[in-house]
């Protein structure tokens, strides 16, 4: 089930919205085909493990692992249960099940009606880990919430006064970099308008190989020139305003009411786009309305050893880390919102 795990990782990015799913298939104690889930609308990880088997002769006394439920309805692909029945496989062992409405268990019912021996919960909370951003789409209606920011020594996420609009780097070119594979990883990145008026970001993956996610960013009164790098029709990008304007390439705007609660109508947005998982990356003001609005997930807090001695403060946040970690001279703080 571990090697399934590392399996799936190798998928995540291209299989969203889909779950990367790992799948192995074991004869007498040895793998003899393996696969994790293609690239969206593509096969699943089940169909490209049971494929990868050179003699099919030894599926029908070898056991399929799988780290989320097979599915047993026609998506995109047909359903991987009847692959699995027809392959004549006598084990099944599946680390969780699906909370999508579609399989939900059906999956396993169907396993179970063919005479199948299923085993479920094998590395139950790894594999639930696995796919927390297709769980949290499907049973919050909502994406996955990542915050991020980096801070100084002092508590303070940029100076008072700057004598260029681009970002003030407090963090060293690692937790950069980190950051760039961070994004690669998700499908959307959040900034205010602050941020963009004060930073003119590009929010791309230049200090890693990867794709760029969708941008997103918050202009309610429409103060934010045309010539900033977010309306450079590069990247998909959507502003989120309260002034409607005609869509463009590659930028779309989204109606906001901005006398209500905004974090939650930009997790209604991204769930109609079905966009499963956002990174906030700030400013300050953006970052304490998804705290407030208690949405968020998972945080991600660098602290540099740069001292700023005035400026933004950083974002409230009385939430102790479960994990540290040393990014040469900085520190990583990462959070879990239980």
């Amino acid at each position: 089930m571990q090697r399934c795990l590392d399996l799936a990782a190798k998928g995540l990015v291209d299989a969203m919205p889909n779950p990367s799913v790992g799948a192995v298939v074991v004869h007498k104690d040895t793998i003899i085909g393996e696969g994790f889930t293609s690239a969206y609308g593509g096969s699943h990880a089940e169909v490209n493990a049971i494929h990868s088997v050179l003699d099919k002769s030894l599926l029908s006394k070898s056991t399929l692992y799988v780290s989320l439920e097979p599915c047993n309805h026609f998506g995109k692909t047909p359903p991987c249960s009847d692959l699995i029945v027809n392959s004549k496989i006598p084990k099944v062992v599946i680390g969780c099940v699906d909370p999508f409405s579609e399989v939900a268990g059906k999956g396993i019912e169907k396993l179970k009606a063919n005479g199948i021996d299923v085993t479920v919960g094998v590395l139950e909370n790894e594999c639930a880990s696995s796919h927390k951003r297709f769980f949290t789409f499907h049973t919050k209606k909502r994406p996955f919430i990542i915050l991020k920011w980096a801070e100084s020594q002092d508590g303070f996420v940029s100076p008072n006064t700057k004598l260029e609009q681009k970002p003030v780097w407090l963090t060293n070119v690692y937790s950069r970099q980190l950051v760039h594979k961070l994004r690669s990883e998700e499908m959307a990145i959040l900034v205010g308008t602050q941020t963009v008026l004060a930073d003119n970001p590009t929010l791309n993956t230049r200090d890693w190989f990867g794709k760029n996610s969708i941008r997103l960013y918050i202009d309610r009164e429409n103060k934010i020139s045309d010539d900033v790098h977010l309306k450079d029709g590069t990247i998909p990008t959507i502003c989120l305003t309260s002034n409607f304007k005609e869509n463009k390439l590659n930028l779309d705007f989204e109606l906001v009411d901005f006398t209500k609660n905004v974090p939650e109508q930009i997790c209604e947005i991204l769930y109609k786009r079905n966009i499963q998982s956002v990174i906030v990356e700030g400013g300050t003001f953006t970052l304490q309305q998804f705290i407030n609005a208690n949405l968020w997930d998972e945080a991600m807090v660098f602290k540099s050893q740069v001292l700023l001695n005035d400026g933004t403060k950083a974002p409230m946040f009385n939430k102790n880390p479960f994990e540290i970690k040393s990014i040469s001279n900085d520190q990583l703080f990462l959070f879990k919102n239980k």
